[in-house]
C-alpha cells in the first residue's frame, strides 16, 4: 500500500519549506513519491517553489481548493484514485491552511482508496512567531489542524528565547486552543521538535515519516468552507530589485494594507529568471529561482485593497499590471 502523509499547519507556518527538505530525504532514498497540493485559488505559487523537486521520482500535483464543498470533496477523491493507480511509495499532501481533517479520514475510508493508502504521519507545522491573541477562527484552525498529528515541528525559532522556552509558550496555547474545541488531548514538549531546520538529518526525517498520527475527537466549532482568509492577487507585476525587500516589508506593516499574515509570488529577475517571494511578519525570504510567474500574493485578514493595491502599483515597472 501507498503511505499517505498530511502536512498542516495555520496560514504562513512554513509547511512548504518543510516539505520541500521532506520530499528531498525520500527522493534521495530512491523512493518514489507524489506531492499533492490542495490549496485556494488558481496561481499555487507553493508548487513553484517545490518545482524544482520534480523528478523521476518526484510528481506534483495540485488540486485547487474552495468553491462547492461536495465538489471540492469529488476532485480531492479523484485526485487520489488517480495517484493510488500509479502505486507510489508515498504520496505528501499539503493543504491550505484551512482545511478540515474529517475530509482527509473519511475519503481515505472510502473504496477504493482504503486498498490503496494506508495513513503514514501527520505532521503540524506550528510556527514561534504565532500571534499569542488569535482570532476564534484562527484559534479553531490551529486545535483541530494539530489534534491527530504524530509530531509537532517548531518553524521560526525566536533567537531571543530558548527553544525550551519558545516550545512552553507555543504549548500552552495550543493547549488552551484544544480545551476551547473540546479536545482531550494535551500536548508536551516530547511530541514536537525543537531543531533548527538546517540541522535535521536523515534519523529526523525518518523518525517524521514513523511519528504516526492520532484520530482526536474535538467539537466543530466552524464550516471550513466559512472560513475565508482575504487573498488577493497582483498580477503582471514588477518591481525593481533593490526596492523589493523595503516595499514587502511596508506593505506588511502598514496598519492602512490591514492585518496581513503572509505575502508570497515570484516577481521577474532583472539578470533573468525569477526570485521568489516568501515573506511574514519576522522574516522576508527572496531567493532566485529558474521558473515563475511575476505575481505576489497577499494573504490577510483584512487585507485593505485600496492602499496595498497602491503601493505595488507605484512600485511596478510592467504596464500589464493588473490586481485581483
Amino acid at each position: 500500500m501507498t503511505r499517505i502523509d498530511l502536512i498542516t499547519g495555520i496560514l504562513g507556518a512554513g509547511k512548504t519549506t518543510f516539505l520541500h527538505g521532506y520530499a528531498e530525504y525520500f527522493i534521495q532514498k530512491g523512493e518514489k513519491i507524489a506531492i499533492l497540493e490542495n490549496d485556494f485559488g488558481a496561481v499555487n505559487i507553493d508548487m513553484l517553489m517545490l518545482k524544482d523537486l520534480q523528478c523521476d521520482h518526484c510528481q506534483l500535483e495540485m488540486i485547487a481548493g474552495g468553491g462547492d464543498p461536495c465538489c471540492h470533496r469529488r476532485r480531492f477523491k479523484t485526485q487520489l484514485i488517480s495517484l493510488g493507480m500509479q502505486h507510489f511509495d508515498r504520496v505528501i499532501i499539503e493543504p491550505s491552511g484551512i482545511f478540515d481533517m474529517d475530509e482527509f479520514f473519511d475519503i481515505l475510508h472510502e473504496s477504493p482508496l482504503d486498498r490503496w493508502f494506508m495513513i503514514g504521519s501527520i505532521l503540524t507545522i506550528l510556527d514561534a512567531e504565532t500571534e499569542e491573541h488569535l482570532s476564534e477562527e484562527m484559534q479553531y484552525l490551529l486545535a483541530s489542524e494539530s489534534a491527530c498529528a504524530g509530531k509537532l515541528i517548531l518553524s521560526k525559532q525566536n533567537p531571543a528565547e530558548s527553544p525550551e522556552q519558545t516550545a512552553g509558550r507555543i504549548l500552552s496555547q495550543l493547549n488552551q486552543a484544544l480545551a476551547s474545541i473540546h479536545c482531550q488531548r494535551r500536548f508536551q514538549e516530547k511530541e514536537m521538535s525543537l531543531k533548527n531546520w538546517k540541522d535535521f538529518t536523515d534519523q529526523d526525517y525518518a523518525d517524521f515519516a514513523a511519528a504516526g498520527y492520532r484520530n482526536e475527537p474535538y467539537v466543530k466549532q466552524f464550516r471550513t468552507d466559512a472560513l475565508h482568509s482575504t487573498t488577493h492577487y497582483f498580477m503582471h507585476i514588477a518591481i525593481p530589485e533593490q526596492q523589493i525587500s523595503d516595499l514587502i516589508y511596508t506593505v506588511m506593516h502598514d496598519p492602512a494594507c490591514g492585518k496581513i499574515y503572509r505575502i508570497k509570488g515570484t516577481l521577474p529577475a532583472e539578470n533573468g529568471g525569477f526570485l521568489k517571494i516568501n515573506a511574514v511578519h519576522e522574516k522576508i525570504e527572496i531567493a532566485p529561482v529558474k521558473d515563475g510567474q511575476a505575481v505576489l500574493i497577499v494573504i490577510g485578514d483584512p487585507i485593505r485593497f485600496t492602499d496595498t493595491d497602491q503601493y505595488f502599483r507605484k512600485a511596478n515597472t510592467d504596464p500589464a499590471y493588473v490586481s485581483i
